[in-house]
């Protein structure tokens, strides 16, 4: 079959890379792509935020399945254009995917199913807004309620760094529209998991476990990025884990938004803390996660275009997933400077050495330039590998990126640490 992703960044990556190798798949297409994307697809230059470009890329290509990669035009409502058209599509309509979209909207909705969460308040007064982090005290979660590419979530440590917060968002104007509501939250103390379902209707089909290091800094310090690395599984999420998060976290908000006339199809993405009463969701996204995706489809040994396509056509049911033994790890290399300002344009070299030392090379933010692969965005690469443990994997991706050639490019040299804590 072909196969149309929408996306352009190291997620779509990955999945075009993973399609390729599916036997149900004879074509993959994607708009609008990367440099290192063009070696698993052809690249189609339509953004993934041009919805009617995007619809008639559709038309003139005729794809047997559809895979929305990012967020975006899954809120915009591309699922629903495109099924209107009468494509298969693996992505939920616009309905299921304000859970992502609008974080009021989703912590409400987990408040009306009995999800376990944090509790919170929503607030688009400063006034009141400042009270209840006077009143809570510190530390304390604040969030723009609307989608700001993952950075839109401050863990504040004093209730200064908390009012700031809140100024900046609902009068500083820090996230636009996204900030015009804010989400203040408790600050839930743990291990963090990301957990992630194929969703078909009723049908509920969990992706192996992964963590994700959202920090800048080692250690978890710094400000809260899209991502700066993930493994794959979270020796943290064990089966009764697994199992009590399937049960009262994934299958209740799904359960939730059909209530409210949402059918979802396509990838539940639940960030849980674990929590010594038990795991408590932090957030949902309606998409797999960038960078979880990356080390999730290194693992993945089942025909991918069959489970995305088995979803859309809702017979997702007895489908189960194979996965490869031990632990795939990937870390992210973003431009010096992200998450604020960076230099774009600069020249990347040694990807072809790094990708020789036994890791994939996901690409993220980059371009082309006269021949040359150049930054173009704040994440950057994925560089992942798959080893019989996590520490093998890690010290797999640490080796090849000396050969890394990018004095602009920066990473963590910590990511998979608590797994690698833990088999010592």
């Amino acid at each position: 079959m072909k196969v149309l992703v929408v996306g352009g960044g190291g997620r779509e990556h990955a999945l075009c890379w993973k399609l390729k190798r599916s036997p149900s798949v004879g074509e993959v297409v994607c708009a609008p792509g990367n440099p290192g994307i063009a070696v698993e697809a052809r690249c189609m230059p339509v953004g993934a935020e041009d919805i009617d470009g995007l619809m008639a890329l559709a038309a003139a290509e005729q794809p047997d399945l559809v895979v929305v990669g990012p967020e975006v035009p899954l809120v915009a409502g591309l699922g629903n254009r495109l099924r209107e058209k009468g494509f298969a599509v693996f992505g939920p309509d616009k309905a299921a995917a304000n859970l992502e979209g609008s974080k009021s909207f989703s912590k409400r909705l987990m408040h009306e199913a009995g999800v376990p969460t944090a509790r919170f308040e929503v607030h688009v007064n400063i006034d009141e807004a400042i009270e209840t982090i006077c009143s809570w005290g510190a530390p304390i979660v604040v969030k723009a309620s609307g989608l700001a590419a993952g950075k839109g979530v401050i863990v504040a440590q004093t209730e200064k760094e908390a009012i700031d917060a809140v100024r900046d968002m609902l009068a500083g104007n820090a996230f636009g529209e996204a900030g015009a509501q804010v989400v203040i939250e408790e600050c839930l103390i743990g291990e963090e998991a990301s957990c992630l379902f194929i969703v078909s209707g009723d049908t509920i089909v969990p992706l192996a476990s992964s963590q994700d290091h959202k920090a800048l800094l080692e250690g978890d310090q710094g400000p809260n990025t899209g991502g700066m690395g993930a493994y794959s599984p979270a020796p943290c999420v064990t089966d009764a884990v697994a199992d009590e998060i399937l049960e009262t976290i994934a299958r209740p908000i799904i359960a939730a938004l059909k209530k409210k006339g949402a059918e979802f199809i396509g990838t539940l993405y639940a960030g849980v803390m674990l929590t010594d009463d038990g795991p408590k969701t932090l957030e949902f996204n309606v998409r797999f996660g960038d960078p979880e995706c990356q080390p999730l489809m290194r693992r993945l040994k089942s025909d991918l275009g069959e489970v995305l396509l088995a979803a859309a056509e809702k017979r997702l049911d007895g489908i189960e997933l194979e996965w490869e033994e031990g632990s795939a790890l990937c870390v992210v290399v973003a431009s010096d400077g992200y998450p604020g300002s960076f230099e774009k344009g600069q020249p990347i070299g040694g990807l072809d050495a790094v990708a020789a030392a036994g890791t994939t090379v996901f690409h993220a933010g980059t371009a082309e330039k006269d021949g040359v692969i150049v930054n173009a965005g704040g994440r950057v690469l994925g560089v992942t590998a798959v080893a019989p443990t996590v520490r093998e994997a890690q010290q797999t991706v640490y080796h090849a990126l000396e050969y890394l050639d990018w004095p602009g490019g920066f990473y963590r040299q910590d990511i998979g640490y608590r797994a690698v804590e833990r088999e010592s």
